[in-house]
Formats: C-alpha cells, sequence, structure tokens
C-alpha cells in the first residue's frame, strides 16, 4: 500500500508531528493573552453557541508553528537528507506560495478578528490571497477522469479560474463549519492526515509533501487541546483563513489530490454549498449568517455539543478511509453519494420543523459568526 521510501520517513514525519504539536500548544496560551488583552473576544449572543466570552486569534499559534517547524525541517532535511529530495516539480515559488501566503493569510485573519471587517473586504482579502497563490505556481493543470483511469488535462485559462475558485471555496468551506469547539480544527487534523497518508503510497509517492501535511497535523493537534470543547480559545478568522488556504495548496502542491481533499472534507464542502443554495433560494446573501449548519441542526435535535463534534469528526474518518481505498473516478463518485446523503438529511431536519432564521435578522459576513471554533 505503501511506497518503499514511506518506512525510511515515517520516524521524521513522527518528530515532525510532535515538534509542530508541541510548539502549537505551548504558544496558544501566549496568544490568547493577547487576544484578551487588545479585546479579540467572541461574546455570546443568540447567534452563538458559547455562554461565555471565549477569546479568538488562535489560529495564529497553528500558523507559526506551521511555518517554524517547517522551515527548520527544511533546512535539516537539506543538510542532513532525512527525507528524498524536494520533488522537481515543487519549486521555491511554491514554497512562497505555500508559507508565505499562509502567513499573509493569518494577518488578515488577524485584522478580521480585531476590526470585524465586513463581507466586501473578506472576500476580497480570499481573493487576494488565491491570485497570490496561483501567481506562485499553484495551478490545477490536470484531473482525474471520472470515468476510467486517466486523466482530463485543463487548458491555462480553465485551470486558473478552477484553482482561484478552489481555494476560496475552500476557505469559505472551512469557515461555515467553523461552529462549535474544536469542529473546524479536528476536520482539519483529519485532512491533513489523509492527504499525509496518500503522498506515500505508490501512486502517488511525495515524502516530501507527506513531511508537510504532518507537519500542519501537529500544528492542528497541539492547538486541539486548547480549543475542544469547552473551548478557551477559538480558531478565529485567523485559524479559518490558514486552514482553507493550507489545505488547499497542499491539495494540489505537487500532484494534485484535489479529489482526495474533496472526498475527505466533504462534510465541510457539501455544507458550504447547501447554505449558500438555501441562502439564495430564500433571496438572501450566501454571506449572511444564520443557524441553519449542518452542527447546528444536530444540536437541535438533541446531540450535545461534544457529541455533534465526535459525530462529525467520526464521518470524515470514514470518508478519509474511502479516500484511501478509492482510486480516481472512485473518489468522484462517493462525493457524489455523500453530497446527495448529506443534503438528505438537512432536508430531513429542515422539514422537522428547525427555522435556520437568524432571530436578530443579521446580515454580516459568515466570518463573522464563529460560535465555537
Amino acid at each position: 500500500m505503501f511506497s518503499e521510501t514511506a518506512a525510511s520517513t515515517l520516524p521524521f514525519l513522527l518528530v515532525a508531528l510532535i515538534a509542530a504539536a508541541v510548539v502549537s500548544y505551548l504558544l496558544t496560551p501566549v496568544i490568547r493573552r493577547l487576544a484578551i488583552r487588545f479585546d479579540a473576544v467572541d461574546h455570546p449572543d443568540a447567534r452563538r453557541v458559547n455562554l461565555r466570552p471565549v477569546p479568538r486569534g488562535g489560529g495564529v499559534a497553528v500558523a507559526i508553528a506551521f511555518v517554524t517547524i517547517t522551515v527548520v525541517l527544511l533546512g535539516l532535511n537539506a543538510a542532513l537528507g532525512f527525507v528524498v529530495p524536494v520533488p522537481t516539480n515543487v519549486g521555491l515559488d511554491d514554497l512562497i506560495g505555500l508559507l508565505a501566503g499562509g502567513m499573509l493569510a493569518t494577518a488578515f485573519g488577524v485584522i478580521d478578528d480585531y476590526l470585524d471587517l465586513r463581507a466586501r473586504w473578506q472576500f476580497a482579502g480570499q481573493l487576494g490571497l488565491a491570485l497570490f497563490a496561483v501567481a506562485t505556481g499553484y495551478v490545477v493543470v490536470f484531473m482525474t477522469s471520472p470515468i476510467g483511469s486517466g486523466t482530463i488535462q485543463l487548458l491555462t485559462p480553465i485551470g486558473v479560474g478552477f484553482s482561484i475558485v478552489w481555494i476560496v471555496g475552500m476557505i469559505n468551506s472551512i469557515n461555515f463549519i467553523d461552529g462549535l469547539d474544536g469542529l473546524s480544527t479536528g476536520i482539519g487534523l483529519i485532512a491533513s492526515v489523509t492527504l499525509g497518508v496518500i503522498s506515500l503510497t505508490p501512486q502517488v509517492p511525495q515524502p516530501f509533501i507527506a513531511v508537510l501535511c504532518f507537519v500542519l497535523a501537529g500544528s492542528l493537534l497541539g492547538f486541539l487541546r486548547w480549543n475542544f470543547h469547552p473551548a478557551t480559545i477559538f480558531a478565529g478568522t485567523s485559524g479559518v483563513m490558514f486552514l482553507g488556504y493550507t489545505l488547499a495548496l497542499l491539495s494540489i502542491l505537487g500532484t494534485a489530490k484535489v479529489p482526495v481533499a474533496l472526498l475527505v472534507l466533504g462534510v465541510p464542502i457539501i455544507d458550504a454549498f447547501w447554505i449558500i443554495v438555501r441562502r439564495l433560494a430564500e433571496r438572501r446573501s450566501p454571506f449572511s449568517p444564520d443557524r441553519g449548519h449542518l452542527h447546528h441542526r444536530l444540536l437541535d435535535v438533541g446531540l450535545s455539543h461534544r457529541q455533534t463534534v465526535l459525530l462529525i469528526y467520526g464521518i470524515c474518518v470514514v470518508l478519509a478511509v474511502l479516500a484511501l481505498l478509492l482510486t480516481g473516478g472512485g473518489q468522484v463518485y462517493a462525493f457524489v453519494g455523500v453530497f446527495v446523503a448529506i443534503g438528505f438529511v438537512l432536508f430531513i431536519l429542515a422539514r422537522g420543523g428547525f427555522s435556520p432564521e437568524d432571530p436578530e435578522g443579521g446580515n454580516g459576513f459568515e466570518g463573522l459568526d464563529e460560535p465555537g471554533g
């Protein structure tokens, strides 16, 4: 199941994961104190599920841990050769796009955590990040064919457009699911481990990419200790922007693994899609906040906070296993099946009499509605 280099790379992957987890774990309380000092805090209201003020901005700790450990490990690998050389299809521009772009995403998120930017400015920032990534080489040039085992070559304009939509869409998918303590963090952890494992298989033998994925997983794991229910700090827009951006780029980097990311992140992606469709059908802004997300509806049918989060974790783990077992078109068909299933569940829950309308009639950007993650 794994490539010949996987065994020799495994110790390095574990070191990467543990080192990133330790840095993130130790740094998060520091970020929490700073968030409280500058009043970057989520206060309870009719739409949020937290019952007490909780500081936000924890994504800063995740981003710093990821970038710091990645740079250190890159230096160690160049000097000592722990893993195979950086793949020829991953250049300096790619690393700049990933690391510098990730810090830009975090910085923009910090500004929003402090100033609560309007929807148009948040979207403009997401679009700017996507354009920056494309400029540094993150363009999907082929896609796995849903019929057969081949690939479909994309024309450059189509590839650029798809990449921009993919990056912006991934950021918003993580943003939309960031509604309960530890939810987006745990989903990101599952996704990064899955992308890392798939990078060690013979079909996608990229141990270098696997290292990056495990560094991200470690950064999220250390933060999850503070972010799981009851959370003492939220990821905030800084965490949403960084995680969505980084996962989007890791799924493109090297040999594109977009179908894998599409499946393992099926829950947030599909939840975001149906939420947008419902809001547009109601002639509302797709970014108008409400309590119509999958996690909100599960809470309203009687599941506890932790039960809801763990149930969604479980669904994501099942999707991750499918992503590892299936190849090519099988992953696409599985995603379509999950798409229909989640849509059906949301429809049934809505028919049960739950009203997702925001009782205060808010019309802000979804990123302002961060009740948990």
